[in-house]
Parts: structure tokens; C-alpha cells; sequence
């Protein structure tokens, strides 16, 4: 890892311990493992399905987050440009239950000028649970904006990564 010249060590320490919350990246998919706690649920135990949208927000996040998409510092310093959810279709198949592990899978599976297309899938132990097809549009100032060629880099890596680059 690169460190700046002005980086500290803690934020360097702080930088990696981020990256390792943040799941991992192989052939082109992003995992994120987490584990469905209490306050997920509803009253009978059963993942309340809202929460779902959370977990993938999560997992589109770090996604991003490990490709070297810094969603704050882009908002920061590109004049407040930003992702933000313009469609999403959802497979609700099986339900999670309290304390089951989950691996919410991320797959980028187009890019436009202002736009990208993620596949997700909410596994327990390889069994499929739910999954979402998400539209994200990249904004500025609540309006569309082209994705900056150094994003389309990092997302063009994850593309190839799949085989559908």
C-alpha cells in the first residue's frame, strides 16, 4: 500500500482495518460477509425486508470503497458529485433468520456515461435468499453527470474481472 508523505500511521492503520471490514474482491465479485443480529428482524425472527436494502447498500459501498471509489472524498473533492440509487428491482426467495451468516455478492455488470448497472445476491451458506438488480445514476447537484475517466477505470476492472469487460 502507498502511503503519503503526510498519512500518519493510525490513518494508515485505520485505512486498512476499513479495507478489511470491507469484504473482498475475486474474479470480478464482490463479497461481503455479515450476520443478521436481533434488530434485523421482525417478531417472529424472520429478516425484516427493508433491511435487506441495507445490506446491499453495504455491499455496493464497499465494493466501490475496495475498487478505490471513496464516496466521501469524491462528494469532497469533485464538486458534490455522487451515486445515487435510480432504480432497483428485488427477488425476495427465501428468508434470513437471527444469527445466520450472510454474503451479500456484488457483480458490475454495466457501466454508461452517468450510470451503472450491479447484480446482487444475498447467499447464506451458497443458498440464494434475495436478489436486486440496481440502476445507480451519478449526480451533481441533483442532476445526471458523467462518470469522471478515472472511476471508469476502476469500475472498467471490476467489468473485466467478471469476463464481461
Amino acid at each position: 500500500m502507498h502511503q503519503s508523505p503526510d498519512a500518519s500511521p493510525s490513518a494508515n492503520a485505520d485505512e486498512q482495518q476499513g479495507h478489511a471490514l470491507a469484504g473482498a474482491i475475486t474474479n470480478g465479485v464482490h463479497r461481503l460477509r455479515l450476520r443478521v443480529y436481533y434488530e434485523d428482524t421482525d417478531f417472529s425472527g424472520i429478516v425484516y425486508h427493508a433491511n435487506y436494502l441495507r445490506y446491499c447498500e453495504r455491499g455496493r459501498s464497499d465494493c466501490l470503497r475496495l475498487i478505490g471509489i471513496d464516496q466521501s472524498r469524491l462528494h469532497r473533492e469533485e464538486g458534490g458529485l455522487a451515486f445515487a440509487v435510480r432504480r432497483m428491482e428485488i427477488d425476495f426467495r427465501r428468508p434470513a433468520l437471527m444469527d445466520d451468516v450472510l454474503d451479500v455478492e456484488t457483480r458490475i455488470i454495466e457501466t454508461g456515461g452517468a450510470s451503472l448497472t450491479m447484480d446482487q445476491a444475498v447467499m447464506r451458506a451458497g443458498e440464494f435468499l434475495v436478489g436486486a438488480r440496481v440502476a445507480v445514476a451519478c449526480i451533481r447537484d441533483g442532476r445526471p453527470a458523467r462518470i469522471p475517466a478515472s472511476l471508469r477505470e476502476a469500475l472498467a476492472g471490476m467489468l473485466a474481472g467478471s469476463g464481461k469487460g
